[in-house]
């Protein structure tokens, strides 16, 4: 039988959050897709839909959670289009009910963007080097660093003990510290400058792409780190055409930020400790109904198999030259 703080959550306690904060719903909801967090759009009477966002319960402090609603709040003053949360009349941008943390957004539409259309790339480096002109300004006090003890250890470690298959631990075990040996040197590359805030978790599903503007939402995992944490993940395909990306969306970065070409060589770095820490998520979110449900395919043999296989070609990768700006 389930047991999760989340059972709790039902369409009443949805609405009855939404309405102690001042609006009155016409009980419409659509959960929307967020695992990490449970997002809704809720219908308001005479008005548009708002976004209600529950915060998974423990996983941040307050502290933490208003330092990202402030850093959205700088960017939206900055008239840089994120979707930031809705302010109470007396500034407070999070609340609580029923034991819940919860913020209000407004609704906005639009669709991935297209990440092979050169125009697009430069329009999201140049949001991105606005984003970063901002975040450079001053650091997180509560927000996490990006760590590779956490990121790729404290995971391993985790994995080892309790999902990896008893026939593919020896594999496992001696692949990911071959890994941890090439990330080491490359991550004390890093000096105190290089880290800066960051949206921390970039992709295109977190962009809304609108009359030809990339607007950022979901700033839940805003954290300080390098600029290129906040690049790489709009790259894919063959290595001359990620070079081609990579290029239009430095020089979209550089009309408003410098970009160090020494950052190029973190991208396979960077792109380890998150293949290692998304599979680490989805294991220590499996007592979590929605995670069985949404991503049937983890936990089963073939999944391990296919991570390790993986995991092969990243230490290849680690071995290649960093990518060139063409």
């Amino acid at each position: 039988m389930s047991n999760h703080p989340y059972d709790t959550l039902g369409p009443d306690t949805i609405i009855d959050a939404v309405e102690s904060a001042g609006f009155l719903s016409d009980a419409r909801l659509l959960a929307l897709n967020s695992y990490e967090n449970r997002v809704y759009q809720v219908g308001i009477e005479d008005d548009v839909p708002l976004i209600a966002k529950f915060y998974r319960p423990g996983r941040w402090t307050d502290a933490q959670i208003l330092e990202e609603h402030a850093f959205a709040a700088e960017l939206a003053a900055a008239e840089i289009p994120v979707v930031a949360p809705l302010a109470a009349a007396d500034g407070s941008t999070l609340f609580e009910h029923a034991g819940f943390r919860v913020a209000l957004f407004a609704r906005r539409g639009g669709y991935p963007p297209e990440l092979d259309d050169p125009e697009a790339l430069l329009v999201l480096g140049r949001t991105l080097g606005r984003i970063h002109r901002v975040g450079a300004a001053k650091p997180f006090v509560h927000r996490p660093a990006m760590d590779p003890r956490e990121m790729l250890d404290d995971n391993r470690a985790f994995l080892l003990e309790k999902f990896i298959p008893r026939d593919l631990r020896p594999a496992y075990e001696t692949l990911t510290a071959d890994l941890a040996e090439r990330v080491a040197p490359r991550w004390a590359e890093l000096v105190p400058a290089d880290f800066q805030r960051l949206h921390g978790d970039c992709h295109g599903g977190n962009i809304l792409w609108r009359d030809g503007n990339a607007h950022f939402v979901d700033l839940d995992d805003c954290m300080m780190g390098p600029a290129i944490q906040d690049l790489w993940m709009f790259l894919s395909g063959e290595r001359l055409h990620r070079e081609g990306q990579l290029s239009e969306l430095i020089a979209g970065y550089e009309e408003f930020m410098t970009f160090e070409p020494r950052q190029l060589r973190w991208i396979e770095t960077l792109r380890t400790l998150r293949l290692i820490r998304y599979a680490a998520w989805l294991a220590r979110r499996w007592d979590d109904p929605a995670f069985p449900h949404s991503f049937p395919w983890f936990n089963t043999d073939r999944y391990w198999a296919d991570h390790v296989l993986e995991l092969r070609e990243q230490l290849a990768a680690m071995d290649e030259a960093p990518l060139r700006l063409l």
